[in-house]
């Protein structure tokens, strides 16, 4: 007589599934959701996959989404895209749409100088 197991059959999660929704950011539910298990059975699972919690394991894979995600843009702005150039500029160099402040003290001393020299 053989004996009948008892309980629920073990849940699947398919790792490269998994890895794929925290490279794109997906949400603790949403993983879930999509892999058809309860928060606990993830978090468990994260514990015997990776011996770490599901937090350390998200974090370390959405770089992997963000490395990816700059790489495009990068190549994107290389390929003359003007929008992303105009992205990229404005967050890694400083770059901003509104020039300075043409009537700072600074600038109207500098342009009185320029109207003299030309009418000199």
């Amino acid at each position: 007589m053989t004996e009948k197991k008892i309980g629920r059959p073990k849940a699947t999660i398919d790792q490269d599934q998994f890895e794929a929704m925290c490279k794109i950011q997906c949400t603790q539910a949403v993983i879930c959701a999509v892999l058809d298990v309860d928060e606990g059975t993830l978090l468990t699972w994260c514990k015997a996959t990776y011996k770490k919690s599901f937090s350390e394991i998200f974090g370390q894979k959405r770089q992997g989404g963000r490395s990816s995600l700059r790489r495009m843009q990068w190549r994107n702005a290389e390929d003359g895209n003007v929008s992303m150039q105009i992205f990229l500029g404005k967050n890694y160099l400083g770059q901003r749409d509104k020039p300075e402040d043409l009537d700072s003290d600074v600038n109207k001393d500098a342009s009185k100088k320029v109207i003299y020299t030309v009418a000199e």
